[in-house]
Parts: C-alpha cells; structure tokens; sequence
C-alpha cells in the first residue's frame, strides 16, 4: 500500500504525463493471470450486453457491457454437480436471462446432463447488483434469493450473523459465504476452495470503496482472519474504476474507458484495505492509495 501524500510534487509529473497524452493513447495494461483477453470497455459501439470469460470450465465471469450501464458490473456463474451459484444480476435493461440460459446449456451439453438447479444471490442489495433479478422469478428449478440480511442469513444459514460464514455446497464443490457489511448492510463474499478465488462484490475491487461510517470494524479485521486461514489465491470485485495509473480513477459516469486497471487483485490487498480503514479512525475522509480509493459515506445514502 502506497499513499500519494507528495500530491503537489505528484500532480506535476502526472499533470505532465497527461498533457503528452492524446485521446487514443493510454498507459498499457499488464497481461492478466486469469483471463485470456481484456475485458470490453466501451470502446466499440457494438460490443455485446454482456462478455464472458472463463476461468476455467466450471467459473465464469461475466461484465456487462459499459455500452448499457456506466456501473459495468461483474456477474460470476460457478458450477457444482448438482448447482449452479449466480452471483449478482448486475443493471436492469438487458437480457441476462437468456445469456445465463446459454451458459448453462453449454455446461449441460458438455458435462451430458439434463439438468441443473441454478441458485441466484447477491453480493449485497444495491441497484446495479440485483437489477436483473425479475428474468429467474419464473425460471424452473431456480431459487433468487432475497437481498434483505434476514433473507441471506435464512437462506444460507449464518447465524450469528456477520461473525460467522457458512458453507454453502454445490454438489463436490464448496464455497464460503462470508459476511462483510459495512458498503451495505447485507454485503457477502463467497469464497470458492476450488480455484482459490475470493468474490469480493463492492467491498474490494479495484475502484471507489464506499464505506458506512462507523462500521468498518465490523469486517476489516474478520476479514483479514479470513484470508490467513483460507489459501486466497485472487479477488475478483464487482467493478473496475481504476485507471492503469496508480491512484487514478475514471470519471463516474464515463461511457467508455481505455486503460483499465485489471480486475483481478493479489491476496496482499486485504491488508492494504485492513490499513487503510484503520488509518481513517475517527475522522472519515476521503484517501486514496494506488489501487483503491476510500469514500465514507451515511449509513443511507441516496445513491453514489
């Protein structure tokens, strides 16, 4: 973790870097781990509602495109033998039915199967993270559980609610469901086993951390006791705000971007976020640090 505390001297040398640069240029972007190609960034006019990228045959992600909502959320669909876990329905408008009804069908096709129940949750309650929840209302053999915390902690069984997780199997694949509230009330993230990945929603992703004041104990320490007793390989958040350039973030609503940061972020970041909400104490503020940026906010804002 590395703040930019020299901002006078640091505004120079990237006044300067930005000055050089024309509109088509931007920093280049480091090969990623996980994923063979870059994600769609609205750079292309027709670019799909949706890209998919696997991980491997049975962990998929997939961004909605740029092109339908600024927010450009991250889904991921992980496959048991006996289920399927959708995570987050991202903005409302486009058809994710019908292109999560294909990835299934091509799972089925591939694996000789008839069937499969597809459970659908959410990383937390927020707008652009549930907005595509009224196509699996009818869906059979589907279950869309509810975004109240009462709805996540009936469904999967976490008493106690947020000191412990539980664990939710899949059919000889098991995840965590961890809580997290602090961005919002209901806030998860699923740990896989299988593939060491960590889905981290809105807590952690390489962008603007929206945090409720006053709550940030309740899961940065727990947190970070999380990740030393799993083998957390990646966190995959639910966006990616960041510009290649340390501490640099794209404009909210910009309708497309060039120079992503990747989405994908080492293990390490958990105790870069754990430091950096200690640092904010008593005085929440506005900080930002190379990969994210932190934004306090009242425990019920109207929206970002």
């Amino acid at each position: 973790m590395r703040l930019h505390r020299g901002l006078v001297a640091g505004a120079i040398v990237l006044g300067a870097l930005s000055a050089c640069e024309t509109p088509e240029s931007s920093p280049l972007q480091p090969a990623s781990t996980l994923f063979p190609q870059r994600w769609n960034s609205g750079v292309n006019a027709d670019e799909p509602a949706f890209q998919v990228q696997h991980i491997d045959q049975n962990t998929l992600a997939i961004r909605q495109s740029l092109r339908t909502t600024f927010e450009a959320p991250f889904l991921y669909l992980i496959f048991g033998d006996e289920k399927a876990l959708l995570i987050d329905t991202g903005v409302e408008g486009v058809d994710l039915r019908t292109e999560i009804d294909g990835l299934v069908k091509d799972w089925l096709d591939r694996n000789r199967r008839d069937s499969l129940s597809l459970v659908v949750m959410h990383s937390h309650g927020h707008s652009d993270h549930v907005g595509g929840d009224a196509g699996f209302e009818n869906r059979p053999d589907t279950v869309v559980i509810g975004h109240r915390v009462e709805d996540v902690v009936g469904f999967f069984g976490l008493n106690n609610w947020p000191a412990r997780s539980a664990l939710f199997d899949l059919g000889n694949r098991i995840v965590d469901v961890l809580p997290t509230p602090g961005h919002h009330d209901s806030h998860v993230m699923v740990f896989d086993e299988a593939t060491g990945i960590l889905f981290s929603g809105d807590v952690i992703y390489p962008g603007r951390l929206y945090f409720q004041c006053g709550k940030t104990g309740e899961f940065k320490d727990r947190l970070a006791s999380f990740a030393r007793e799993r083998e957390v390989n990646w966190l995959l958040g639910g966006h990616i705000e960041m510009k290649t350039q340390p501490g640099k973030t794209f404009d909210a609503q910009r309708p497309s971007r060039k120079g992503e940061h990747l989405l994908e972020l080492p293990t390490p970041i958990i105790a870069d976020v754990q430091d950096a909400l200690s640092d904010v104490g008593d005085e929440p503020r506005v900080m930002q640090f190379d990969e994210f940026v932190l934004f306090p906010h009242p425990t019920d804002p109207t929206g970002k």
